[in-house]
This record gives C-alpha cells, sequence and structure tokens, in this order.
C-alpha cells in the first residue's frame, strides 16, 4: 500500500474517534441542571351546583326527587334565576348590569337573587311545572310554580277536575287529622221529615246520614297546601277537595240538603273508584193528609 493512502486513512480514523469523543462529551450529564420547558398550569373554572330536571317535565308534572338533580355549573356562567345549592355564591360578573350598581335597588335585586338561589332540593318537591322543561335544563321559577305561589291550585289540579271548598270543624273533619293530600270520603247528614206534615208537635226529629262521595282528594286545609314535616295534624274552617265537574254539582247539592262531614281512608284503602256514589233504595214516609172527614194517607219518597 502506498504511504500516501496509508495516511488518510489514519487521518480518517483519528477524525472518527475525535468526534466520537466529542459527542459523548456532548451527551454526558454536567453538575449543573438542565432547564426543562413546562407548560403554565391551566387554572380550573371554579364550579357551582345548579337544580336541574333529571328528564323532560311536562306541564302540570308534580315535581319529585326523582325528577330533580344537580349538576356542576361554570360560575361565570350562573345567573341569579338559577337555582343553586348555596355553597358558592353568584359572581358578580354573573349578576345582571342593575345589580353591580349601588343604591338600593341594587340592594334589593341581590338580596332577591340570594333568596332564589340558595336552597335543598327538597323545597321544591311538590311544586309544579308550568313550562316544558328539558332534561338537563335548569330549574327557574318563571318554569314552576311552588306551593303558595300564585296560580299554585289551578295548576296543581288534575286535567278535567275542579278545586271546591266545604265547611269542615275540628269533630267533622276527623279530629283534625286529615291532612291535604289524604283521601276521604264525604258524608251527608239530613233531617227526614223537615216538613212532615204529618208530624206533630213535640215529635223527635229523624235523620239520615249517606255517604255522598268517596275517594276524594283533599287539595288544602284553609289555606295550608302541603303540612310540615312534622305537623300531624290541620285545624281549619274549609276543606278544598278535588272532584270532577258532575260529581261538584252533586256535592253542592248536598251542601244545601244538610252538614257534611269527611271520613278519613286508609292508605291501603285509595286506589279503588273517586267521586260521588250512587244513590240506593230511597226511603218512604207515609203521610196522612186530612181533607173534611176523610183522611187518606199519602206515600212520600225521601
Amino acid at each position: 500500500m502506498k504511504p500516501a493512502r496509508i495516511i488518510v486513512i489514519c487521518i480518517a480514523a483519528v477524525s472518527a474517534i475525535g468526534l466520537a469523543l466529542v459527542v459523548r462529551a456532548m451527551g454526558s450529564p454536567s453538575g449543573e441542571p438542565t432547564a426543562v420547558a413546562t407548560a403554565a398550569p391551566v387554572e380550573a373554572k371554579p364550579m357551582a351546583k345548579v337544580l336541574v330536571a333529571a328528564r323532560d317535565l311536562e306541564p302540570g308534572t308534580r315535581l319529585a326527587d326523582a325528577d330533580l338533580e344537580w349538576k356542576e355549573w361554570p360560575v361565570d356562567q350562573v345567573i341569579p334565576a338559577f337555582i343553586t345549592d348555596g355553597t358558592v355564591p353568584v359572581t358578580p360578573a354573573a349578576a345582571p348590569p342593575e345589580a353591580k350598581t349601588g343604591g338600593a335597588v341594587a340592594s334589593v335585586t341581590r338580596a332577591a337573587a340570594d333568596a332564589v338561589t340558595g336552597g335543598a332540593k327538597a323545597d321544591y318537591f311538590g311544586s309544579v311545572v308550568r313550562e316544558p322543561i328539558s332534561a338537563g335544563e335548569p330549574i327557574t321559577s318563571r318554569k314552576i310554580v311552588r306551593a303558595g305561589d300564585s296560580g299554585y291550585m289551578a295548576a296543581y289540579l288534575e286535567p278535567g277536575m275542579r278545586a271546591m271548598a266545604i265547611r269542615v270543624t275540628v269533630e267533622t273533619a276527623a279530629g283534625g287529622f286529615i291532612l291535604p293530600g289524604d283521601r276521604v270520603d264525604v258524608l251527608l247528614t239530613r233531617e227526614t221529615n223537615l216538613g212532615n206534615m204529618g208530624a206533630q208537635q213535640g215529635d223527635r226529629s229523624k235523620f239520615t246520614s249517606s255517604t255522598v262521595m268517596r275517594n276524594i282528594k283533599v287539595l288544602a286545609i284553609d289555606q295550608t297546601t302541603r303540612a310540615g314535616d312534622d305537623e300531624q295534624a290541620v285545624v281549619g274552617a274549609t276543606a278544598t277537595l278535588e272532584v270532577g265537574p258532575v260529581d261538584a254539582e252533586a256535592l253542592a247539592l248536598a251542601k244545601s240538603e244538610g252538614e257534611l262531614s269527611l271520613v278519613l281512608r286508609s292508605y291501603a284503602d285509595t286506589g279503588g273508584p273517586s267521586g260521588r256514589v250512587a244513590a240506593g233504595p230511597r226511603q218512604s214516609t207515609a203521610v196522612r193528609v186530612y181533607r173534611g172527614e176523610e183522611a187518606p194517607e199519602v206515600v212520600v219518597v225521601q
């Protein structure tokens, strides 16, 4: 081999060895820490719990536990009309413009917002849906009617039914143990010898009692539409009953004939038919009518 070629091979070998040493030196760790580029942490948005519909709700639906649920909602998107659990207050950014200004109007607005947006889910049980609400949609006071609100009774009534009030006392309302939502029978007690021409002065009055309505729902006692959790009795002067249009006529007639009493039904006995009871065989009374010297008897059906 020629000396020139040997020299070239040696130079190439030395260069390769030198390059390898440089690369190794660059890859070896040094005493100084290596700066690592890290992304800035993303700050999590604060969330609030908003009361929403757990399913599609149609007008007339009475809200129960299965109809409502809490859903995480960004605080900056919560408006005062939403109902929250009260753990996270509504931020000023989420409040309407007029609530950011000072003065008495702003104070009243904020106070009203705080009253609406805080509370327990159970506070809305029994409320009636006024407008359709889709599943996952926040519950707002505009779309529901709560007990005690204007128009609650009209929304609470079943379609086609009527609300009718009758007078009651402690004695005629099972001692006050009849509560809104209970089922009752309506009894009519009336005097049968009124206007009986055959009755003599001093004769004892005769009374009959019969069931005129059965399995009727009690809507309210006075203006109480829902008894408290610890309330076992409600004493009132009127009871509002849910009846059909024809039953309302029969109940109005019964009110004019005598005294009505409410008989409380067992919870296990509320699945039967509801409404007026068909009239049974009527009693007949013989009345003696004097015409001159004759006194024929006239049968009067009661």
